[in-house]
Formats: C-alpha cells, sequence, structure tokens
C-alpha cells in the first residue's frame, strides 16, 4: 500500500509558498488515493493537475500501482480543517455540534481553539409587543464540532 504521509509530504511541497493548503488525504487498501486542496481563491482544474503530476513524479506508478485523484474541498462538504473556517470569514454556515446542538449562523471569528458564529434570535425586548430578531455571538470550540459546513444562499 503506498504511504500516506510520502503523499502528504510531496504535497506539502508542491503547495508550499502558495496560499493553497491540505484539507486531506485518503488512501484506501487498493491504493485508491484522494488529495483535497483548497484556497482562500478557490482551486481551478489547472492547479489541480499541476499536483497530480508533482505526485506522479514523487511516486513511481511502475513501482507502486494506484489510482490519483487531485480535487478542491467540495463546496458543500463538511469543512476538516481551520483554514476551512478561515476561508469562509463573513459566509453563513451551519454548525452541528457534539451534544447534539445545531447552528446556523455568520461566522465572525476564528480563534485558535474556538469561532464565533452571530446566530439570529427571537427576543423579547421590554416594553416592546413583539420579539425582534437580533444576532446573538455563539463560541464553539473545535472539539465540540461534529460537523460544519457552507451554506448556500441564492438569494
Amino acid at each position: 500500500m503506498i504511504d500516506k504521509n510520502a503523499i502528504r509530504q510531496t504535497v506539502e511541497n508542491a503547495i508550499a509558498g502558495t496560499d493553497m493548503f491540505l484539507v486531506d488525504i485518503n488512501v484506501t487498501p487498493d491504493n485508491r488515493v484522494v488529495v483535497e486542496l483548497d484556497s482562500p481563491d478557490g482551486m481551478d482544474i489547472d492547479t489541480c493537475a499541476q499536483i497530480t503530476r508533482k505526485i506522479e513524479e514523487a511516486h513511481d506508478r511502475d513501482v507502486e500501482d494506484y489510482e490519483l485523484e487531485v480535487g478542491s474541498a467540495g463546496l458543500t462538504a463538511p469543512f476538516k480543517v481551520k483554514q476551512q473556517y478561515m476561508k469562509n470569514l463573513g459566509n453563513e454556515i451551519e454548525v452541528l455540534t457534539r451534544d447534539g446542538k445545531k447552528y446556523q449562523g455568520v461566522l465572525t471569528a476564528v480563534n485558535p481553539d474556538d469561532y464565533v458564529i452571530e446566530v439570529p434570535t427571537k427576543v423579547k425586548e421590554p416594553g416592546a409587543k413583539r420579539p425582534v430578531v437580533v444576532n446573538q455571538p455563539v463560541v464553539i470550540t473545535f472539539d465540540n464540532t461534529k460537523k460544519a459546513n457552507y451554506i448556500i444562499n441564492f438569494k
């Protein structure tokens, strides 16, 4: 089986000095290698092809046969690394915590151990007849996040 760490090292060398970041590498027992990359400006097919060529140069298919797929992290796929949170600052995300709570709001801050989303919440103001919607900040730790992903809005 092809060494996942060797692939990781090759990819990290290939993207060094760029704004790209590695999201995930998956190697199956039958040597199917899937590399997910991303960048703040998104990924194009030419960049993925360039990274594919660098991996193929470093890992000869005659020595060990493998199937290789290099692509960008999907738009609707859950976040896997902190850089994806940074990329989505100011965007609406949906979060499911490990204790089963679900939040939907705008990602406003990313810290070393947690992140903040502004969640629209109905609040009854004193003296008001009806509740008003205000954005309440919710701090969620990365450890308590089961799943977080970008929400596509067609507004």
